[in-house]
Order: C-alpha cells, then structure tokens, then sequence
C-alpha cells in the first residue's frame, strides 16, 4: 500500500483508515485498561486486594499514562505520529503479556504503569492522526473523529466476549486470570498488525511530523491552552468519576447477582454503544464550538452511573451501561474537537496532549478514591454516586468553556 494524497482521497478510503486508526483506540483503552473492570473481580478474590488496592492498578495505569502524555509530543516530534502509534501498540501488548506472569501487588502496579505510558503515546498519536484525517473531509470529521475514539468500543466488545470465556475455560487452573491476560495480549498483537498495514495508505498530509513549537509565532497563532481552563477543569472531573464506573461496575453488578453470561451482554453491548456513539454525536461536535457538548455528556454520564445504584433490577442496569457506552467516549471526542475548532493545526498535538494530561489527572485520583470510599460503609454503590457527583461536578465546569475568537485566517 502506498500513501494517498489528499487530493486523490475517497471518502471509502477515509472510512477504512479511520477504522485502522480505531484500532489504536482499540488497543490502548478497549483493551489494555478497560478489560481489567473484567478481571478485576476474580484478582481481587484470588489474591486479597481491598477495594483501595484493586483500584489502585487502575491509579497506576493513570499515572502511567500521564507520564506518557507528557512525553508523546516530543516522541511525535523525534519520530513522527505514525511510528510513534503503531510502537507504542507494540509496547502496550507486551506489557499485556507481562501481566499474565505476575502475582505479586508491586509486579503488577508497575506493569500497569509501564502499559498506561504506552497506552498514551496510542491514543495521543491516533487522536493527531484522526484530527488530521478529518479536515482532508471537512464535512465528515465529526463522524470520522469519533469512529476514532469509537474503536474504544471495539475492544472493550472484544474483552466482553474473550474475558469470561478464558476464565471459565481456565478455571481449574491456578491463578486462571492470568490466561485472560494472553488472550487479550494475542488480541492487541493482531490488532497492532492490521493497523500498521493500513497506515501505510494514511495520505501524506496526515502523516507529516509534528512541528517543534515557535518562539516566533505570530500572536494569533499562539494561542494558550489556558484559555481551555474551564473545559481542562472539567475534563479532569471526567477522568475521576468516568474511571471509577469502568472499574467498578462490574463488580457491582457481580455483588447485585448478576450471572457470568449477563456480565457478557452487559459489557459487550456497551463496547457496542461507543461505536455507534460516532454517528450519534457527531452533529453535536462538528457545531458547537466552546464546552456546551462536553457539559452535556458529562451530565448524561452522571445519570447512567447512578441507575444501577437506584436499582439492582437487570433492565436499569442494561440501560445504564447502553447509556455510559454511547456517550463516555464522545466526551473525550469533544476535547478534540474542542482543540481542532479553536486553535491552528500547528498546535493541535499540544492542545490534544492538553486535555490528555488533565484526562490522566483525574484518572490517577478516580480509582483508588472510589475504592477506598467503596471499602468503607455503603460499599460499592457508595463509591459510584460519589463518581457521579464528581461528573455533574465536570458537566457545571465544562458548561463555563466559550469558544475562542475565531482565528483571522480562519
């Protein structure tokens, strides 16, 4: 395959390698962090985590990757976004495997740490490249950035359907989760190779290496990430309680009774919603240019974390997790947008890092508060109306975010 222009691309070719760059998306969130809400029950069991500590891996992949926010910028630059997706794929399904191989708190806290740094330098480089993508078919790029952060949905199907399949398969076997973690490893390899065959296709103007940021810049272009206070605020009351719900529902849901076969459907229809929320969304993202679509999804987000508190029954629960599937990810797509309607495309890759490091900030705090609350009296439910608050909290934030003024060239 050889790299299209943006003069000779289709817009089938734009859907494909959109559903390549999902892929990334796929891996690095769908897989490497969001199939441990599954294996979180049988290890906590196994091996004699509290809430705290079960939480807590999911603090250490946070902090793994905001480390890796931080340093995907330069990585770009030194290795262009295109490199940097596809290795970083690479890292996050080793250290995948690794996970299979250890039982010791410490062994697996740095593993998580080590596959959220390369998890970081995916999601980052693959949102760059959707965004690029996406002005090459301007009357798409609400639809085609959210196929992107979409894929998400993609691996968290495939964990729904891989995860409680190999531990009922390895049952008998001591420390069977660790199985778990192969399959979703041989998962993300295969993964890794397709979308590293299609990025050969990416138009050159998508793949072009990330500029080193100017002192010269005129004033216009320059414009401050700070300005994005009030969504960045908000977004990183998003990663605290938007994690906690990740983490902990299935497990609440195992608490409620709930059968190996309902965690199934439960967890592979809400993979399916964050596909479809690519489509539903979209007009929402392509029109609104300040915080509006951020406040209204975070609030959205509260709503469904708090239905399988308010009952245990199995249809609020389903309705919860359709809702929370359909709408979580378009948050993360709205900080995008956010970043490509307001500032040039010289400084997209430092917006986008940005939000990805507030992103990080929230999630370093959401799981192992909500553990610990989810220990004390009231439990689990306890620690999911507390996530909930905390995303009104980012809806009423995100909700003060007015678009910038427009840039002169613009």
């Amino acid at each position: 395959m050889t790299p299209t222009t943006a003069a000779t691309l289709t817009p089938a070719q734009a859907l494909r390698l959109a559903l390549a760059l999902s892929l990334g998306a796929a891996v690095s969130l769908g897989i490497t962090r969001f199939s441990y809400g599954l294996l979180l029950p049988p290890m906590r069991e196994d091996l004699g985590w509290s809430y705290t500590l079960a939480g807590g891996m999911n603090t250490a992949n946070a902090a793994g990757y905001l480390l890796g926010a931080l340093t995907t910028p330069a990585l770009m630059r030194r290795f262009g976004p295109v490199r940097l997706l596809v290795g970083g794929a690479v890292w996050a399904s080793l250290f995948m495997v690794a996970s299979g191989f250890f039982t010791s708190a410490p062994a697996l806290l740095l593993q998580r740490l080590l596959a959220g740094l390369a998890s970081a330098w995916v999601f980052v480089a693959g949102g760059l490249l959707a965004a690029r993508l996406g002005t090459l078919q301007p009357s798409r790029s609400g639809f085609l950035l959210g196929l992107y952060y979409g894929g998400t949905g993609l691996g968290i199907t495939l964990s729904a359907l891989l995860v409680p399949a190999v531990l009922q398969a390895a049952s008998g076997e001591p420390h069977g989760w660790a199985w778990a973690w192969w399959a979703l490893a041989l998962a993300s390899f295969i993964s890794t190779a397709v979308l590293a065959s299609a990025m050969r296709a990416l138009p050159i103007e998508a793949r072009a290496p990330v500029p080193a940021p100017s002192s010269d810049a005129a004033p216009h272009t320059a414009t401050p990430v700070r300005r994005f206070g009030w969504a960045l605020a908000g977004y990183t009351l998003f990663g605290a309680g938007y994690i906690g719900y990740m983490t902990f529902v299935i497990a609440l849901l195992r608490e409620q009774g709930a059968k190996p076969a309902d965690i199934t459907v439960f967890y592979a229809l809400l993979g399916v919603a964050c596909v479809a929320s690519s489509r539903l969304w979209a007009g929402l993202l392509d029109r609104f240019r300040g915080g509006g679509p951020q406040a209204v999804l975070n609030a959205l987000l509260g709503v469904a974390t708090m239905l399988p508190v308010l009952s245990p029954s199995w249809p609020v629960a389903m309705a919860s997790g359709l809702l929370f599937g359909a709408v979580f990810l378009s948050v993360v797509a709205s900080t995008t947008a956010l970043v490509r309607h307001n500032l040039p495309a010289a400084q997209w890759a430092t917006g986008i890092s940005a939000f990805t490091i507030a992103f990080a900030l929230g999630q370093i705090v959401g799981p192992t508060v909500t553990g610990w609350i989810s220990d004390g009296e009231g439990g689990l439910a306890r620690g999911l109306v507390a996530s909930a608050i905390t995303l009104w909290a980012g809806a009423l934030l995100a909700s003060r975010q007015k678009a910038l003024p427009a840039l002169p060239d613009s």
